[in-house]
């Protein structure tokens, strides 16, 4: 028992797993929200583009 403590508390492997999802997660979260941030600005621009043309 005490000899598969041991090996798990080397393994790495999980724990690598874990942070890249954790930063993919993170990062996925900032493009959601700085695109919809984005995105309202281009409408309001595409709305006054076309109020201005007709």
């Amino acid at each position: 028992m005490l000899s598969l403590f041991r090996r798990f508390a080397r393994d790495a492997g999980g724990a690598t797993a874990i942070e890249y999802g954790l930063i993919a997660f993170l990062i996925a979260i900032a493009a959601v929200f700085s695109l919809r941030f984005v995105g309202g600005r281009v409408a309001n621009t595409m709305t006054l583009v076309s109020n201005a043309l007709g």
